[in-house]
């Protein structure tokens, strides 16, 4: 297998980036890497970057030593312009979204979450059931007092390359077969929806793994395994995840303020308890902590 360096080295946000490329034939691993770059690249590094999804490789990269950062995708080679494309795009904002990550900077919901709606409504070919907001972004359209960090989409299998398509110039990630951290082995993508200075992130994936498929999961990619609610978006009604989901992830992190808050929401929606007990069941909580999640929104 021969490795290929396509891009680098190039600067960004703290970190020293290169493209390569490790071929199989036509199966092609596309690599990002980054690692710490110095004064030269305006840094040190405000933060890691596991929040965007890279991980450390298990030895040393040959490129970038013992700490260096790796996404990979798995594509065809002939992919490769758009995988160059995506790959500049992701070191020229992300400063902003290390800033948005560790720095306080603001997030652009409402302005990114406009036009993510309004290209989702004219992509051809897609379908109500096809796509949903899910997180804390389905949360705060609830009513939800809580500010999300990024923007995330459930998609069905059947939109996951053409959702890709009507976000081709914000792509910070090709789509393709990935493995995300607390996901598995998925096909999805990211997008940076805005400008290089000012944006929200956007993420959207199915699970390849058959063993990930669980009944009542928040992104499994299946038409009618997920719970959904309704919310109203600048006079749009869009569909949303139950705040169960959010909910329970927030008692995982010992987000507080969170868990208040959007307690409050499933409350008000009336708690949907085959979800909640599902996810609870499946959560890593203790069950004491279990107990009292349920009771601060059952009673």
């Amino acid at each position: 297998m021969a490795t290929e360096m396509l891009s680098g080295p190039d600067l960004g946000a703290g970190f020293l980036h290169q493209l390569t490329t490790d071929r199989d034939g036509d199966r092609t691993t596309f690599t990002y890497h980054a690692q710490d770059g110095g004064l030269d690249a305006n840094g040190p590094p405000k933060g890691p970057l596991d929040v965007f999804g890279f991980v450390r490789p298990p030895s040393p990269c040959q490129f970038g030593g013992p700490r260096c950062w790796h996404r990979r995708f798995l594509l065809a080679f002939s992919d490769t312009p758009r995988v160059r494309q995506c790959y500049n795009r992701n070191r020229f904002v992300l400063e902003t979204m290390v800033d948005q990550a560790y720095a306080g900077a603001a997030v652009p919901i409402e302005a990114a979450l406009g036009e993510v709606v309004d290209r989702l409504a004219r992509t051809p070919d897609l379908a109500p059931v096809d796509w949903y907001l899910g997180g804390s972004t389905a949360a705060w359209l609830l009513g939800a007092d809580v500010r999300p960090h990024d923007i995330d989409l459930g998609v069905t299998r059947a939109a996951v390359d053409r959702i890709g398509g009507a976000f081709a110039e914000y792509l910070i990630e090709p789509v393709a077969t990935t493995d995300w951290p607390g996901l598995g082995i998925v096909r999805g993508a990211r997008a940076f929806v805005g400008t290089f200075a000012a944006g929200a992130r956007l993420e959207w994936s199915v699970p390849l793994d058959p063993a990930q498929e669980l009944g009542l999961a928040e992104w499994s990619g299946r038409p009618g395994a997920v719970r959904l609610a309704s919310a109203t978006f600048r006079g749009r009604a869009i569909p949303v995840s139950r705040p169960e989901y959010a909910l329970v992830r927030a008692a995982e992190r010992s987000a507080a303020d969170r868990v208040r808050a959007i307690g409050a929401v499933v409350r008000s929606l009336g708690p949907d308890l085959e979800l909640l007990d599902t996810l609870l069941a499946r959560s890593r909580l203790p069950p004491e902590r279990r107990s009292d999640l349920r009771r601060s929104v059952v009673g």
